[in-house]
């Protein structure tokens, strides 16, 4: 390979990770990290917690600071935007004018809340990054009332760090529970438990008709006091760049297994990308998860210097809800029947097994790390295809580390 530039487009953890990764396979030529905020590269998951709960004003956690990109010889160019790219010319244009040649590219945007487009929709904040983070902390003030409007992960975390700024917090979901795309019933029926102990109202199965200057109106008529509005309705893959310059795209921007766009100059990690994932029959994914945009970039590093490794990494997720935390890992929805594993302090994990009774998915709650470990496990296992017995899933007491053993042997 000719001894040219590597750009990465996006500075989160997908963007911070490749430069490192990129040096530890021996990459010794130039590498530039573009980034549309004016911080250092930071990470995202305490934004909807920690930089809003904590009593003293929230210190962003550099994913890289100056001295580690001096040590990594790499160039950052923040505060301005990646506007086009030129895949003949092999070249990225900012916003600000300046123009960088490219040997190889990876695109890692991220992915975008979802905007509201009900009447009223403008008053409705949105949590991407650290000023979002500032400006709902400064409107979480004890007594306000907070609506909030979706039952997804962020909503829900959302509503807790509002409950413990002593909120009044009202989650507004239209589907029949909150979760529904992402955890089983009985996981969603343990979280909402769990808020309304701490206060919250959650109304289930209920539309916005639209947003007035202190309240949320429901298509029922009912009046939600709303002194803060919160859209938290998902996201969208930032694709945008990639469609200026006619990549294909599906559900994100469209990658192979090696992460390689429908440019061979160009890659892509993280939120904005989707992929066939061989461990689940080459279903194209697309993951919006902390770990799998590192997971990814290290894959997409590696591929970008000629290798030809395939991303096949378990999916993991988590979220933090009080003092619950969530994990899930594999493909629960894949599952066609659950077996249920109880753990001590009333936690539990799911176990879901297909049709052919192959492990494909885990889920679980439960205080601080009690699910960890056995969901670390149970990960293990979905990457090796294994069809466990579902009696030895449902005995707590039964060491999942031994079924790992015994596939290692295979």
């Amino acid at each position: 390979m000719p001894e040219a530039g590597m750009v990465i487009v996006g500075g989160g953890k997908a963007g911070a990770r490749a430069i490192v990764a990129l040096r530890e396979n021996g990459w010794a030529g130039s590498i530039t990290l573009v980034c549309d905020e004016v911080l250092l590269p930071y990470d995202r998951p305490p934004l909807s917690k920690a930089a809003i709960t904590d009593e003293a004003e929230h210190e962003p956690s550099y994913l890289l600071d100056d001295g580690m990109i001096a040590s990594l010889d790499a160039r950052l160019l923040s505060g301005a935007a990646a506007i086009s790219i030129d895949r003949n010319q092999k070249t990225v244009t900012l916003a600000n004018g300046v123009s960088i040649s490219y040997d190889r590219l990876l695109l890692a945007p991220g992915a975008e809340p979802r905007r509201l487009t009900q009447p009223g929709a403008e008053r409705a904040l949105m949590l991407r990054d650290l000023a979002d983070a500032k400006t709902i902390r400064q409107v979480f003030t004890p007594s306000a009332s907070v609506a909030i409007i979706g039952g997804g992960f962020i909503g829900l975390e959302l509503a807790a760090s509002a409950t413990k700024r002593g909120c009044s917090v009202t989650v507004i979901e239209a589907q029949p529970r909150i979760l529904m795309r992402g955890v089983p019933e009985e996981i969603s029926r343990v979280v909402a438990q769990r808020h309304k102990a701490a206060g919250c109202t959650i109304l289930v199965a209920t539309s916005v008709e639209r947003i007035s200057s202190k309240s949320v109106i429901l298509s029922d008529g009912t009046d939600v006091a709303a002194d803060v509005v919160i859209a938290g309705i998902g996201a969208s893959p930032r694709t945008g760049l990639a469609e200026q310059a006619g990549l294909a795209t599906d559900n994100g921007i469209a990658c192979n297994a090696l992460l390689q766009t429908s440019d061979p100059f160009v890659f892509a990690a993280g939120d904005c990308c989707s992929f066939p994932h061989a461990t689940f029959g080459n279903t194209r994914m697309r993951f919006e998860a902390w770990r799998n945009a590192s997971d990814q970039a290290i894959v997409a590093a590696e591929n970008m210097l000629g290798g030809e490794r395939s991303y096949d990494v378990v999916p993991w997720f988590w979220s933090d809800q009080f003092d619950l935390t969530l994990q899930i890992a594999g493909q629960p929805h894949l599952g066609t029947t659950a077996v249920r594993r109880p753990m001590k302090d009333n936690a539990f994990i799911l176990c879901h097994m297909d049709a052919d009774g192959r492990l494909v998915g885990a889920s679980g709650i439960g205080p601080g790390n009690a699910i960890a470990r056995d969901i670390r496990l149970l990960e293990m296992l979905i990457g090796k295809w294994a069809t466990p017995d579902p009696s030895s899933l449902a005995d707590a007491s039964f060491q999942l580390k031994s079924l790992v053993r015994s596939l290692a042997t295979i």
